[in-house]
């Protein structure tokens, strides 16, 4: 039995897979906020739920929105500030009693979907995460490719390829540079985009409604952030070239970016074509805590 725990700013979810990764147990509850060691009780009683729903102990893997550092085996580069600098695996591990492995959430996303959702049977996926905020994840061989500084896959902050007068320098990003991938192709990024160029204030959401009912100005956006995206990503086909890449996030619902970034792909990407698929998330919000199971194989 594999659990999966995705440790979440406002939710933390635990799923339980069989030897064939078929649910049998999911369990959700809030985070706490602003403690670590509660952050830390919350998982040890999903786990312990999960024990008695299942009647076994199952293996322990947990998506977080960070990475632990291989250098100090610390949490770093974490959204839910509470983790950095402390060492989440070892700790969890000694209240549940088991190893404990620990995986950035796009690196889990990317494993779902390689192993057995949208990129299965191929050899290289590079999983991206269009939402909130904007995150990658690359498997190859069906490992996770984590890389020396365990930033494998973080294109939300390489800048955007190509930018045009419009697009330079760039909106100031939360890591402290401007013009990264992020804030033009993160929700918010594409909704202050919008509201700049005239528009009133709607949300990602609700521009891609918009877009949906016709409305010129929503759909001038769309076809803006699809050309972006195809920047985007043409660096990471030039660089890693990927079989398939999946798409995951509240973004990556806009059924149209399937038909148009592929074709302007084309123009950005160094080859004479590009047999690279561009594909939505099989288990879409599942797909991270299915992967912190898949992390035990």
């Amino acid at each position: 039995m594999r659990y999966g725990i995705d440790l979440g700013g406002t939710k933390t979810e635990i799923i339980a897979l069989d030897s064939n990764g078929q649910e049998v147990f999911r369990k959700r509850q809030p985070t706490p906020r602003g403690n670590y060691e509660a952050i830390v009780d919350n998982m040890a009683s999903l786990v312990a739920a999960a024990d008695e729903a299942t009647g076994s102990k199952g293996s322990v893997g947990v998506g977080i929105p960070g990475v632990v550092s291989p250098l100090t085996g610390l949490v770093k580069n974490a959204n839910t500030t509470e983790l950095i600098g402390f060492p989440l695996d070892l700790d969890l591990a000694k209240r549940i009693d088991r190893p404990v492995k620990t995986e950035n959430d796009a690196n889990c996303f990317a494993l779902s979907e390689a192993t057995d959702g949208a990129g299965e049977g191929a050899k290289s996926v590079f999983g991206i995460i269009i939402g909130t905020g904007v995150g990658g994840g690359i498997v190859i061989g069906g490992k996770i490719h984590r890389g020396a500084n365990a930033v494998g896959g973080e294109w939300g902050h390489t800048p955007l390829p190509w930018a045009n007068q419009n697009e330079h320098p760039g909106p100031a990003c939360w890591c402290g540079r401007k013009g990264c991938i992020e804030t033009f192709l993160s929700g918010p990024g594409m909704s202050q985009f919008h509201n700049a160029v005239g528009a009133h204030g709607p949300s990602a959401e609700e521009i891609v409604r918009q877009a949906k009912e016709g409305d010129a100005a929503a759909l001038k956006s769309i076809s803006i952030y699809e050309r972006r995206l195809a920047k985007a990503l043409s660096g990471i086909v030039n660089i890693l070239d990927p079989e398939v890449i999946v798409c995951g996030g509240g973004l990556s619902n806009i059924e149209r970016l399937y038909e148009n970034v592929p074709k302007l792909l084309q123009e950005y990407v160094f080859s004479d074509g590009i047999t690279t698929k561009l594909v939505p998330a099989r288990y879409g919000d599942s797909s991270g805590v299915r992967g912190a199971a898949w992390l035990w194989d």
